[in-house]
């Protein structure tokens, strides 16, 4: 009777917690119909079935407009305005975790987990692991990138791959390791405006992999090239051209020649910075333990006023774990308690049935 009573009283506390200071906005648009391709996880004590997903890694939107979210323990989500559908096990996709998404130019979606890489051609998944060459199959936030000649590159936390269609659909090994970075740790990759291919690794810094002007050369930024440790998590262009990177204690700018670096000093909040993202507008936003940190570059520093912190007293959830500036030029964050969005003021939770 005491296990009993016990569990009657955890099943409570479970569908009566709510969260608190939700903005209500949009109310206009409909409530998407969530459509589940899985059994849920068993629940636990802090398991809320209205949220999205607890813990949201990375968002994108695809070329039809639909955004996409992945997750730690539900899965990839897409979200079409009118529906949520959840793909897990019945579709193909034996993942519960999703770390990295993005879409190549025949439209597939590609999922990066701890268990290699999926293709979705809208139909079907395709996994990709060791069998494919993948050596190294735990794949890191924010490591697939679709460049702009169409290649598909893969990082790990053993290295970078590269994708052949051709042998794909040989039936060979279709995943080479990029020699050239050897086996290190990756954090992030993207590509800057003029076709460089940027690498961050957790241990050595910053690499450039030049294409820019026909060569083949890596460059590698680190320590001793000022760029403030080795560690570089997250990777941004700003649309003067300078490179920031995010390190442990701060971020840095790099403008083709110096670095500048900025930390709590000079106004950043929070420790153990992780991502960075610049909007349309400028603005730069750096996720860190702790705290998020809103900072406009256009104000001369020093100067307070140009960095404005946000912790969970203003309604986001400390552990930020994505953020993404959608074509209409929302921005979205993924945090460690759900979805987020920003009204300007302070963030609001979106869960299921909004506001989206």
């Amino acid at each position: 009777m005491k296990y009993i009573q016990v569990y009657m009283l955890l099943l409570v506390v479970i569908f009566c917690t709510s969260c608190n200071g939700q903005i209500k906005s949009n109310a206009s648009k409909p409530i998407p119909k969530v459509i589940r391709s899985f059994k849920p996880a068993a629940l636990a004590p802090d398991f809320d079935t209205t949220l999205v997903s607890q813990y949201i890694r990375n968002i994108f939107q695809d070329s039809k407009d639909n955004l996409w979210f992945g997750t730690i323990g539900d899965g990839v989500v897409k979200y079409n305005v009118t529906n949520l559908t959840y793909y897990s096990n019945p579709d193909g996709f034996y993942n519960q975790t999703v770390y990295a998404i993005n879409e190549d130019k025949n439209g597939n979606m590609w999922f990066g987990t701890d268990q290699g890489i999926y293709k979705y051609d809208g139909k079907t998944f395709k996994n990709y692991n060791q069998k494919d060459g993948l050596n190294h199959v735990d794949i890191t936030r924010k490591g697939i990138l679709v460049d702009k000649s169409g290649n598909i590159w893969v990082g790990t936390h053993g290295g970078v791959y590269r994708y052949d269609p051709v042998a794909d659909n040989e039936g060979r090994k279709s995943l080479s390791l990029f020699k050239e970075l050897g086996t290190i740790n990756i954090a992030g990759i993207m590509e800057d405006r003029n076709g460089n291919i940027w690498f961050a690794s957790s241990d050595r810094g910053v690499f450039r992999y030049n294409l820019a002007e026909g060569e083949k050369s890596l460059v590698n930024f680190n320590e001793t090239e000022n760029l403030g440790e080795n560690y570089a998590g997250g990777l941004a262009q700003d649309k003067a051209g300078n490179m920031w990177f995010t390190m442990k204690n701060g971020i840095c700018k790099y403008d083709g020649k110096t670095f500048t670096q900025y930390t709590s000093k000079d106004g950043l909040g929070g420790t153990e910075f992780w991502g960075i993202i610049i909007e349309d507008s400028g603005i730069i936003w750096i996720t860190a333990r702790g705290s998020t940190t809103r900072f406009d570059p256009s104000i001369p520093l020093p100067n307070p006023k140009a960095f404005t912190v946000f912790t969970p007293v203003d309604g986001l959830n400390c552990c930020v774990q994505s953020m993404f500036q959608d074509k209409s030029g929302n921005m979205w964050w993924g945090a460690g308690q759900g979805l987020y969005r920003f009204n300007g003021i302070r963030f609001y939770q979106v869960k299921k049935n909004g506001p989206w």
